[in-house]
């Protein structure tokens, strides 16, 4: 295992035979997806489509957190300077699922501990999800005066509607045995690193030509486009402009009062 990129925008980078690690790493133990941490990604799957030798790019959280979703002080930033950025960052995270779902190389996702938001999203894109027993997944964007919107089209292809909708207008966390009964997960294993073991003795005897292929057969019998990824996006920069979302992420920003708790006196 050679570290091949400290922690960069808080994406680590780790060479292994055949595997590319992609390990989050932000230093308030949130691993959102910042604007900087969504282009260490791109740059990540770019370095592995590169090396002929990679079959998989393979993401990990650190710290017992997978992924935190949106970077809610970036956020509130941009909102406070009435800038576009807040939807250049929906477009850069639908962008990078939709690359998962065209890139020759096994997108794996290896959860242990949370996973909220966008990070949902981020598993739910990738080929196979390995899950530990103490991981959980949630939605809570309703929460914030938010839609999943960037995170449903990848969610919906593998639970169907109505766990992604529960997920969504609950924002209840759920367990990986019950992410697994949804096909969210693919497998709940004590220890990730064996499971990817084992599956890199299939992966490497492919072709990244015929995994392409594949992805590119199933993604033609499926019914998101890059149409229905626009929509995504514009329904995501209209809601995170609302007077509801501004309000709460500001409030959770300046005063850490998440939305459900009372004004402290």
């Amino acid at each position: 295992m050679t570290v091949i990129d400290p922690t960069h925008h808080g994406v680590r980078l780790t060479a292994e035979p055949h595997v590319l690690r992609a390990t989050l790493n932000s230093p308030d133990g949130l691993n959102s997806l910042s604007g900087g941490a969504l282009d260490a990604l791109t740059a990540a799957l770019d370095r592995a489509e590169a090396d002929p030798d990679c079959r998989v790019l393979l993401i990990e959280g650190s710290g017992g957190t997978f992924c935190t979703g949106l970077d809610f002080g970036e956020a509130a930033s941009d909102l406070a300077d009435d800038t576009s950025e807040a939807g250049q960052g929906g477009e850069a995270f639908l962008t990078l699922m939709r690359r998962f779902g065209e890139t020759p190389l096994a997108v794996v996702a290896c959860v242990d501990g949370r996973v909220a938001g966008g990070g949902v999203g981020l598993a739910a894109a990738a080929d196979l999800v390995i899950a530990t027993e103490r991981s959980e997944f949630s939605l809570p964007e309703a929460l914030w005066g938010l839609v999943p919107c960037c995170v449903l089209p990848v969610l919906v292809r593998r639970t169907g509607y109505q766990p992604a909708y529960a997920m969504a207008l609950s924002t209840q966390p759920v367990s990986a045995r019950r992410a697994a009964d949804f096909r969210l997960v693919d497998e709940v294993v004590p220890d990730p690193d064996a499971a990817v073991r084992r599956l890199l003795v299939r992966l490497t005897r492919l072709d990244p030509a015929t995994i392409g292929e594949l992805k590119r057969y199933f993604r033609a019998m499926w019914f998101t486009t890059e149409e229905t990824d626009a929509f995504a996006l514009r329904e995501f920069t209209r809601l995170i402009d609302s007077p509801v979302a501004r309000r709460r992420i500001t409030d959770y920003t300046t005063t850490r009062r998440l939305p459900w708790e009372k004004s402290r006196p």
